[in-house]
């Protein structure tokens, strides 16, 4: 089971994580960004996007889905009641890959730790993928988007179970009608998978006892002089005491 947090106390370790990934030289990808694009919204949100990666906007302002896409989006989460107030926004990966590629597996991977803990530290009950980037990392699985869009699922993600939420990202649908009637359509269910609250959390794990440490021997007692011996300062044999250092035992 995840550990119990206050709000307050999340946020500030949410805090944390921000400051490092704005120094992060995990991946080359630092080299031609302008910004760190960590993600913007309520740190304490009940629903979670999370898109690819960064475009240009992005990386110029610091703030996700700032472009075209953002506007859908917004526009998207009016129609359901809510606004970017109410949500999480971030993306798969925090830094603006050259010309707007997709991002190569080790840039994700490289990212995944910074997702993993903003999903820990905010504590989310759903979470939206948005296009395949984002739905293959958070479930572990290589199918795509045009098989899962609308289906909800719980998966454990780190310490936390979440509703896992996968949709068409709003680039796709920004010129195509029938994309945007499907994204439309899907984006319809969100309130009631927000009414069904978050899922059973995972039973903790038990940690594993640390083995006992073996007992410290008592020390040997000095041998009786053998007869005739000579003994030193000590009353040891000193024969014997020779030998000792010459194994290098003292």
């Amino acid at each position: 089971m995840p550990p119990v947090r206050s709000a307050p106390e999340r946020r500030e370790l949410l805090k944390a994580v921000f400051e490092e990934a704005q120094g992060c030289v995990a991946c080359q990808l630092h080299q031609s960004r302008t910004r760190v694009v960590f993600g913007a919204g309520n740190a304490d949100a009940d629903l979670m996007f999370v898109g690819e990666a960064p475009g240009a906007n992005e990386d110029r302002l610091g703030l996700p889905f700032v472009g075209q896409a953002g506007k859908l989006l917004d526009k998207l989460l009016a129609e359901i009641g809510l606004d970017r107030q109410d949500v999480f926004i971030c993306n798969t990966i925090k830094c603006r890959p050259p010309d707007n590629r997709d991002p190569h597996p080790h840039e994700i991977e490289a990212c995944r730790p910074y997702l993993f803990r903003q999903i820990e530290l905010i504590e989310p009950t759903v979470i939206c993928t948005l296009g395949n980037f984002s739905t293959k990392l958070l479930r572990g699985d290589t199918t795509g988007i045009s098989r899962l869009h609308g289906q909800a699922e719980v998966r454990v993600i780190g310490p936390r179970a979440v509703r896992l939420y996968p949709l068409y990202h709003p680039a796709a649908a920004l010129y195509t009608p029938s994309t945007l009637e499907t994204l439309r359509a899907d984006f319809g269910r969100i309130p009631e998978l927000l009414a069904q609250g978050a899922p059973p959390q995972p039973e903790p794990v038990a940690p594993v006892p640390e083995p006992e440490p073996d007992p410290i021997p008592e020390p040997e007692r000095d041998p009786e002089p053998r007869p005739g011996a000579v003994l030193d300062g000590a009353g040891r044999d000193a024969g014997s005491v020779r030998a000792v250092e010459q194994l290098g035992l003292f």
